[in-house]
């Protein structure tokens, strides 16, 4: 079983596909069509990231190949202009790469997708050097964790911390990623902390809370 908090390591793709800078229009698409990738990291020497390519990068050379936009189009789309008549991969990369490290939290991750507006993210060394890649579906795998592991997290990390002297036994039980938490216990004002802890286990969809004091 794994404790949390999950990292990025435990969830990303290790095996990635990219492409260098010289890598032409026509093969960045057909490698994103062959691989089913919404975006590529664009790699150069002994494999450091120096952009990503992604399908928002690519999208401006059909949305004006028949048109002729106007004087004020042209300067507020004046960077998506430029893509439109990119011709490979340095010409249509966003750069500097929006990355994340390995050790980073899933939540971090989730965080710097959703600030940035990203679909996946490269993983790199210190020395911004790619380990792997990690999606939006990456992130959600730990809501895949059985449920008896979650339980079992739970009793080892949250209840047998908080409630060591119980008046009663607090069962736990989970159920398709809600955890249900019942019993007696000596302390009213931990009830709260632990449904709080309880919700920050990784994996968990909600919390059913039906714990009371010991003098209720």
């Amino acid at each position: 079983m794994h404790s949390s908090p999950h990292r990025v390591s435990d969830v990303m793709t290790g095996a990635v596909v990219a492409v260098g800078r010289e890598a032409l229009f026509k093969d960045i698409v057909e490698r994103m069509e062959q691989w089913k990738v919404s975006a590529l990291p664009v790699l150069e020497g002994d494999g450091r990231v120096i952009g990503v390519v992604s399908e928002a990068d690519l999208l401006p050379k059909e949305e004006f190949r028949d048109s002729d936009p106007d004087r004020f189009t042209q300067l507020r789309r004046l960077p998506d202009l430029a893509k439109a008549g990119a011709m490979n991969a340095e010409e249509l990369m966003s750069t500097p790469a929006v990355t994340v490290h390995a050790d980073a939290t899933l939540p971090e991750a989730a965080r710097i997708m959703a600030l940035r507006h990203v679909k996946r993210l490269p993983v790199v060394n210190a020395e911004g050097l790619l380990e792997g890649v990690v999606s939006r579906g990456d992130l959600l795998k730990v809501f895949l964790r059985r449920d008896n592991d979650l339980a079992s997290e739970i009793r080892r990390d949250v209840v047998d911390l908080l409630f060591a002297a119980p008046v009663e036994p607090v069962h736990v039980m989970v159920t398709e990623g809600v955890a249900t938490l019942t019993g007696r216990v000596p302390d009213a004002t931990r009830i709260p902390l632990a449904v709080r802890l309880v919700r920050g286990v990784e994996g968990v969809v909600d919390v059913d809370c039906r714990l009371t004091a010991a003098d209720e």
